[in-house]
């Protein structure tokens, strides 16, 4: 009965269970243990457990692992399909005071950011495996790659502005408001006026 829950809960969740999420069900975590053993579940890293049919939605796995992590730069870019490279590593920025440590352990390009910046244009959108993973709006990653550090190469960084362009959700008055709060406001312009 007791592994049944389990199995429904990660049925819920495009096939994904954690330890937290059984640990807030009341259920000892010896039972994803006993799932393992008996090939019912595969384990993918700590505390995450994959059906053996599901295809691993490594976006979802490493957003779980690193919660205070948000997609951003190029991850972002490919989320939004305003790139067509699929990244290599992915690109998470965290608040001013995260220790990067384990993040880079990982090979997750990391970086911290300002946390009154950290917040802004958030939001949680599906990733290519059909799971709700946190990354910066399509506005804030646009302000994010024109930055001096920002490591984006500047021919993707024009592609990522035609693609926007030619977007319906695009919303050029928030695009506009986060560049001046960001001060890329002259770079940002630059670009909206060769392609506007």
């Amino acid at each position: 009965m007791t592994e049944e829950i389990i199995l429904q809960i990660a049925e819920k969740n495009n096939g994904t269970v954690t330890s937290k999420m059984i640990d807030h069900q009341g259920i000892a975590r010896q039972y994803l243990k006993q799932l393992v053993d008996k090939g019912v579940l595969e384990r993918t890293t700590r505390g995450i457990y994959i059906l053996p049919h599901i295809w691993e939605d490594e976006i979802q796995h490493i957003q779980i692992r690193f919660k205070k992590g948000i997609y951003s730069k190029e991850t972002a870019l490919y989320l939004y399909d305003l790139t067509d490279r699929t990244p290599i590593q992915y690109s998470m920025t965290f608040p001013e005071n995260y220790n990067l440590t384990t993040v880079k352990k990982e090979g997750i390009i990391a970086s911290r950011t300002k946390n009154e910046l950290y917040e802004l244009g958030q939001e949680e959108i599906l990733s290519p495996s059909g799971n709700l993973v946190k990354v910066y709006n399509m506005e804030k990653t646009l302000c994010d790659i024109l930055k001096p550090r920002s490591g984006v190469e500047i021919g993707i960084t024009a592609e990522a502005f035609k693609r926007y362009i030619n977007r319906k959700d695009k919303n050029i008055p928030l695009l506009s408001e986060y560049s001046k709060i960001m001060k890329v406001e002259e770079k940002v312009s630059s670009y909206l006026e060769v392609l506007l």
